[in-house]
C-alpha cells in the first residue's frame, strides 16, 4: 500500500495535465511487450520500418524489463497542455547526478543494458545522446498520425475528470482513475497487491507541493513516480484508451445519411468524444480542409459545439447531435 497524506489545502493545488513526452517516453514499452498494449498494434505495424534508421538499442534500453521508465524522463508538467519541445527542453537540462541515479533506480539491483552502463561513464554526453534519440523517435513515429488521436483522447478524459470532480467530489474522483485507489479523510491510499515489482517506498506527504494526475496510454494502474522525493505526480490509464486501434464506425442509419451526406454523418458519428480537425483527418484518410467544410455545417446547424486550447480547437457533439445519431 502506498498511502499519500494530504494537509489542508494540499487538494486544493491537485490538478489535471497531459503530457506528450511522457507518453511518447512510455510508448517505448510497446517495442518491449507488445502483448501488453493490444490496441497500438496498427500503430506499432506501420511504424516497424520507420525504427530502423533511429537508436534502437538505446531506445529499448530505457525500458526497464518489468516498464519502469528513469523519472528524468517523464518531467512533471509545468502547465495543463505542455509541448513536447518544452519538455524535452527541460530533461536536457536534467544534472548529472539525476541521470545516473534514475537510471540505476528504474534498474534495481539488475545489471544496467551494456548501452546505459557504457553511457553513464560520460553522463553529460550520454543525456545528449538520450534526448536526440527520443526526439528522433517523436518526429519518426509519433507526431504525424499517432499524436493527434492520442492528443484527443487524453484532452476528452481531462474534460470527464473535470465533470467528476466538479459535480462528485474528490471521494468519487481518486477511485474512478483506478479501483486500487481509495480517499479516505485526508489520505489518498493505492494498493500495490498487483504491482509487477514492490514499490521502493509507502508514505509520502504532499506538503503544498501539489499533486498532478497525468492520463497515459500505457499503464494498466495507477503509478507514481520511482522517487517519492520529487513533487508529487500519480499516473492512471487514459479513458477510452482501447479506441485509438478502432476503425471509424459505419454510418448505418440510412435516414441519418439522407439528411446530412454521408461525410457529415460520419464525422457526426465520429464526434461521441472531442476531437480536432487534424485528428479526424487522419482517422477518415482526407484532408483537414475538407473535414474543416463539413464541421462548419454541422457547427452552424447545432448539432456540434467547439472549445480552443492554445491553436487547436476541439469539435463534440451536442446535445441535438447525440440525439440524431441515436
Amino acid at each position: 500500500m502506498i498511502e499519500f497524506r494530504f494537509a489542508v489545502g494540499d487538494l486544493a493545488t491537485t490538478s489535471f495535465a497531459y503530457s506528450p513526452l511522457q507518453e511518447a517516453v512510455f510508448s517505448l514499452r510497446c517495442l518491449r511487450d507488445p502483448a501488453r498494449y493490444p490496441h497500438h498494434r496498427p500503430w506499432l505495424r506501420r511504424i516497424r520500418p520507420r525504427l530502423d534508421g533511429l537508436d534502437r538499442e538505446l531506445l529499448s534500453a530505457l525500458v526497464a524489463p518489468w516498464l519502469w521508465v528513469p523519472d528524468f524522463l517523464s518531467p512533471r508538467p509545468e502547465r495543463a497542455r505542455p509541448s513536447f519541445a518544452e519538455q524535452l527542453e527541460q530533461v536536457r537540462a536534467t544534472p548529472e547526478a539525476i541521470v545516473v541515479a534514475d537510471f540505476r533506480a528504474t534498474y534495481r539491483t539488475q545489471a544496467l543494458p551494456p548501452v546505459v552502463a557504457r553511457g553513464l561513464a560520460e553522463p553529460s554526453r550520454f543525456l545528449v545522446r538520450v534526448t536526440d534519440a527520443i526526439e528522433a523517435y517523436w518526429h519518426a513515429c509519433l507526431v504525424a498520425d499517432w499524436w493527434p488521436r492520442v492528443q484527443s483522447i487524453l484532452e476528452a478524459d481531462l474534460a470527464y475528470r473535470g465533470r467528476v470532480l466538479a459535480e462528485q467530489g474528490a471521494g468519487a474522483l481518486f477511485p474512478a482513475l483506478d479501483h486500487r485507489l481509495s480517499w479516505t479523510g485526508s489520505h489518498l491510499r493505492l494498493s500495490t497487491r498487483d504491482f509487477n515489482v514492490p514499490a521502493p517506498w509507502t508514505d509520502v506527504a504532499i506538503d503544498g507541493r501539489g499533486m498532478v494526475l497525468l492520463p497515459t496510454m500505457f499503464a494498466r494502474g495507477a503509478q507514481p513516480l520511482i522517487d517519492p522525493s520529487r513533487p508529487p505526480v500519480l499516473m492512471y490509464p487514459a479513458r477510452g484508451r482501447a479506441t485509438l486501434s478502432e476503425e471509424p464506425p459505419p454510418v448505418t442509419g440510412d435516414a441519418l445519411v439522407r439528411l446530412l451526406g454521408r461525410p457529415r454523418a460520419r464525422l457526426l458519428m465520429l464526434l461521441s468524444e472531442p476531437a480536432s480537425t487534424t485528428e479526424l483527418a487522419h482517422r477518415l484518410g482526407v484532408t483537414p480542409s475538407a473535414v474543416s467544410q463539413h464541421l462548419t455545417v454541422l457547427y452552424d446547424a447545432g448539432l456540434l459545439n467547439r472549445t480552443r486550447s492554445g491553436r487547436i480547437v476541439r469539435y463534440a457533439r451536442t446535445r441535438l447531435g447525440d440525439e440524431l445519431c441515436r
